[in-house]
């Protein structure tokens, strides 16, 4: 079955948008006024996806686009040779659908439809209500969800008068009937492709690719059973808000966090909603820059959950304490508080990563200390995970390229110092390792010597209560120093970590140009190599919001199309 397609022009005298409507081409008739009734209990906020008030409640996901042909065209600077071509298969396809179905959106589309336009994905019936067991054959699943297009209609009397008759003379037989007042037009065609179309309140034009989901938005819009009347869906959205926002998008943790555990494939977004089952939504705003695309989230919690979030925004200390050169790095608020978090969430959760009991039976076995009681009770403060290159020709780093390096402020340094010779015993007794005590910069420091005789990790105390752990090549000399120019400072980290929320509760940088160039990365998303060959920094910044939300703000600084063809064409000079 063909669904309703939404495409974007990223070429010069391109169309920005495309709605195709398979070869019955797009269809509606009559019923049009030419004025813009704004029902009264029905207005909602600009700061809402277009068409919330329609779209069921159930519906997976949701993103609202711009038909904005200048940011399309801005979108279309960013990236490589090889996005350019993923990007150029995808116009080619937005001009077989416009030429089948006898389209053009400048002239047919354009003049009528507002500024946005939503694309929803409704949940399959299957999984309704919550109390019935969900099917366990993925592909049923899929084949069960529908689609939802809503295109507001800024011209009535243009989109008559282009809407009235398909252009596509192989299209066929239209049936008209009536639902809950509103007229529906459909066809049923040879090709077995069907569609839906209504017009509600003189607004909005909905499309779907099953007459039984046109009825569930209609159903949705009279019932105020849509997003828009959603637990916490107008209380979020405006904090994440844009002006002149590229999309805005919308997932149902609950519902697509059935789906995700019904399907046979337990891929990383599985995961990822998995540990997020507590919450109710997760919702965004992207805006296009200058250098890259910005991403404004929110999440919030189900009404119905026990938990409550902890307002504890204390991190931001540790971008002082690494060098500049540091790769990557990973900072939060409370690790102890985190893992308390995980462990609630993974709890008889079968799509957790790793099983918290495993984990620390895993610890255990390994290092016979307990992972709660000697480690996380002196860790209630902010932590870092950072990656520092080793420096090169540098005969102590031959065996390691990197370091990987812990950091954490102590509750409790007595405790603290107590369980890392705990740990210095049995590496010294079971793992055979040389244990060695020294000093760089005046401050004690333990080396661990492996059998063979590498120096293979390193802890200390960066001052009076910030330990650290360094895994790999030495890099003691880079941190323990008070360093006059840190990460922090760096025109890299400035430019792409957000600064706001402010306070936060967390940050992450990846240098992804450097980090590509010197280590393999494990594969964790589609076509991850192009993505990455287009990006040149990532930079997140989070905080919680109150008791039942967080919030994020993420940054991609991406490259532009002409420094990648410049930069590649200096590669094969060389």
């Amino acid at each position: 079955m063909a669904l309703p397609v939404v495409s974007v022009s990223m070429k010069k005298k391109k169309p920005s948008l495309v709605l195709t409507l398979s070869s019955a081409g797009i269809l509606i008739a009559g019923g049009m006024t030419a004025y813009w009734l704004l029902t009264q209990g029905q207005l909602l906020s600009r700061d809402l996806p277009v068409g919330a008030n329609i779209i069921p409640q159930d519906a997976l996901f949701a993103v609202s686009l711009s038909t904005d042909r200048a940011q399309w065209q801005k979108l279309r600077e960013f990236g490589t040779k090889e996005t350019q071509i993923e990007l150029d298969n995808l116009v080619q396809l937005r001009d077989r659908f416009l030429t089948n179905n006898g389209y053009d959106f400048q002239k047919d589309i354009s003049p009528w439809v507002g500024e946005q336009v939503t694309i929803a994905i409704l949940s399959p019936e299957a999984i309704k209500p919550a109390s019935k067991p969900v099917a366990t054959d993925g592909n049923t699943t899929v084949n069960q969800r529908s689609t939802v297009v809503v295109l507001p209609i800024k011209n009535p009397e243009q989109a008559k008068k282009v809407l009235a008759q398909p252009k596509n003379p192989k299209a066929g037989q239209w049936i008209d009937r009536t639902y809950e007042g509103i007229a529906i037009k459909e066809t049923n065609s040879a090709s077995g492709e069907n569609l839906s179309a209504a017009v509600i309140d003189q607004q909005f034009l909905v499309i779907t690719d099953n007459p039984k989901t046109t009825e569930r938005a209609i159903q949705a819009y009279k019932n105020k059973t849509s997003l828009a009347t959603t637990a916490g869906f107008t209380d979020n959205f405006p904090k994440i808000a844009t002006s002149q926002a590229f999309a805005q998008f919308y997932v149902n943790i609950p519902v697509s966090a059935k789906i995700a555990a019904a399907s046979g494939n337990h891929h990383l977004p599985a995961q990822v909603l998995a540990q997020l089952q507590n919450n109710q939504g997760l919702a965004g705003s992207i805006s296009l820059e200058s250098q890259g695309i910005r991403i404004k989230g929110i999440s919030w919690l189900n009404p119905n959950s026990q938990r409550t979030l902890r307002v504890e925004n204390k991190a931001g200390k540790m971008p002082n304490l690494v060098p500049p050169e540091t790769l990557m790095m990973l900072s939060g608020g409370n690790l102890r508080q985190l893992w308390s978090d995980y462990v609630s969430t993974s709890q008889g959760n079968p799509l957790s990563p790793i099983p918290p009991e495993q984990l620390k039976a895993g610890f255990k076995s390994f290092t016979n200390l307990d992972f709660e009681q000697d480690l996380l009770s002196w860790m209630g403060n902010e932590f870092s995970v950072s990656v520092i290159p080793s420096r090169p020709r540098d005969s102590l780093s031959d065996n390691f390229r990197a370091s990987l390096v812990f950091m954490v402020q102590a509750s409790d340094r007595t405790r603290a110092e107590t369980s890392l010779k705990k740990l210095d015993e049995v590496m010294k007794t079971q793992y055979q390792f040389q244990i060695q005590q020294t000093s760089v910069a005046g401050k004690p420091v333990v080396n661990w010597f492996g059998p063979l005789g590498t120096l293979t990790a390193t802890h200390g105390w960066l001052d009076a209560d910030v330990a650290f752990f360094a895994l790999g090549a030495p890099v003691s000399d880079k941190i323990i120093p008070k360093l006059n120019n840190t990460l922090a400072n760096t025109p890299l980290f400035q430019q792409t970590v957000p600064s706001e929320p402010n306070p936060t509760n967390g940050q992450f940088f990846l240098d992804v140009e450097r980090t590509v160039q010197n280590f393999p990365l494990p594969t964790l998303l589609p076509n991850q190599k192009t993505f990455l060959a287009a990006t040149r920094s990532i930079g997140i910044t989070s905080a919680v919001n109150d008791s039942r939300s967080n919030r994020y703000d993420i940054f991609l600084a991406l490259k532009k199309v002409e420094d990648a063809t410049s930069s590649s064409s200096q590669e094969n000079r060389k």
